[in-house]
């Protein structure tokens, strides 16, 4: 078998298997049974040229600044002592805090197959939200559910889960559906290729295929790059990888860190050319919820002043992406 045939077979095996565990593990740091909601679950090949129904809705939202989110309280309130009557002490009423989270993401959040559970910084930020409501870092105070990227907005406006914490960048439209928490990292948009491909940035690759995910910004920024690429769409970016191998695709396009994580998995292909985008990434939560998006604020600049921020971003960023400081908050009102 050609070594890059040989390739598909073990990252379409992974995949299989990874989408088992799901349907078998259990606990709470592990992902329930009922996670794999429809359409999460990975698919092998699936990449298409993008539809209409692939694009977020054209924007009807008013200039804004992204990045400024509410202002944080004065101080955090203890952990278990939640003001009454809030989403907080809602939460830790109920006794668990409920997360949209994906688990075909490296570095953010990946599901390991050798133990059920899902790791990243993204799942690392989940638990810091849930130690500062319940004092106590008890993998049952969290509920992960497993959701696409384009089912992130939908799970926050249903009350399906608190938060979504899922590389969600920061954008006029979405603020119109979800309430975004300051900038907890920042990344741009670049693209992913195969090593012999020649390709060495966007513009070399006009006319040809490139895959993204639907719903996301990236795909938008591919529609619209005078560069004129054919944007394809598949529901989780393992199934870009799995597209690039394939032969189906010419490249992946998103931000630099999640391409790193494709890049990690296979090392015939190479991350080419210049971010053309600025994203800020934010928690995202139900517009409804201001006070929790206040406190998730609060908890953030505690977490930059203390050096957690960094030692979390320094163990799952600092390799793929380089040195970075915490990205600094904006607040408004």
């Amino acid at each position: 078998m050609h070594r890059r045939s040989r390739r598909i077979a073990t990252t379409a095996s992974a995949v299989v298997l990874a989408a088992t565990l799901v349907a078998c593990s259990g606990g709470s740091s592990r992902v329930p049974a009922d996670a794999a909601t429809p359409g999460a679950e990975p698919l092998i090949s699936g990449a298409r040229p993008a539809r209409p129904e692939d694009y977020p809705k054209p924007s009807v939202a008013p200039p804004c600044d992204p990045r400024e989110s509410l202002t944080p309280p004065a101080a955090l309130p203890a952990p278990g002592r939640m003001p009454a009557g809030s989403t907080m002490d809602a939460i830790h009423r109920r006794g668990h805090l409920i997360v949209g989270v994906d688990q075909n993401t490296r570095f953010f959040a990946e599901l390991d197959r050798r133990t059920g559970l899902i790791k990243g910084f993204d799942i690392e930020m989940a638990k810091a939200l849930a130690r500062a409501i319940f004092g106590d870092t008890d993998d049952a105070r969290i509920r992960y559910k497993v959701i696409t990227q384009a089912q992130r907005p939908e799970v926050l406006r249903s009350g399906e889960v608190d938060v979504v914490i899922d590389t969600m960048t920061i954008t006029c439209e979405r603020r119109l559906e979800v309430a975004f928490s300051s900038d907890y990292y920042t990344d741009g948009q670049r693209v992913l290729v195969r090593t012999d491909s020649g390709v060495e940035g966007l513009p070399d690759l006009r006319g040809k295929r490139v895959c993204t995910v639907r719903g996301t910004t990236s795909i938008v920024f591919l529609r619209d790059d005078p560069a004129g690429v054919l944007p394809y769409a598949v529901e989780n970016w393992t199934d870009c990888l799995v597209a690039l191998q394939q032969g189906e695709v010419d490249a992946v396009s998103t931000t630099s860190a999640l391409l790193r994580g494709l890049q990690a998995q296979d090392s015939d292909t190479k991350v080419v050319g210049p971010a053309f985008s600025d994203e800020p990434h934010g928690m995202a939560f139900p517009l409804p919820h201001q006070d929790f998006v206040r406190f998730a604020n609060g908890l953030l600049e505690r977490m930059k002043r203390d050096g957690s921020w960094q030692r979390l971003y320094d163990t799952w960023l600092g390799g793929p992406l380089g040195p970075q400081p915490p990205p600094r908050a904006r607040y408004a009102g």
